[in-house]
């Protein structure tokens, strides 16, 4: 799908347990002769990068348009936090 798409020579980035080149933390190290559950794949276009969905691994939702920290601001004569609520 994405190769007809124009995306096939995007980067793969892939996150999964840092104990073990596989997916399951128990095989320490670089095991072999084992079979990565990929469950889906995705593509993130603007960041530039297609990432698979390995095991149970879950994703964060992204960022709106303008995020909520360009409201928050201090009070410096006060020290007041404002645009937290």
């Amino acid at each position: 799908m994405y190769t007809k798409q124009g995306f096939s020579n995007l980067p793969i980035c892939m996150a999964k347990t840092q104990y073990s080149f596989s997916h399951v933390p128990s095989m320490k190290g670089a095991p072999t002769d084992f079979v990565l559950p990929i469950r889906d794949v995705r593509a993130s276009i603007g960041a530039g990068f297609i990432y698979p969905l390995v095991g149970t691994m879950s994703t964060m939702p992204g960022l709106p348009t303008r995020p909520c920290f360009y409201e928050i601001d201090i009070d410096t004569a006060t020290g007041k936090v404002m645009g937290l609520s």
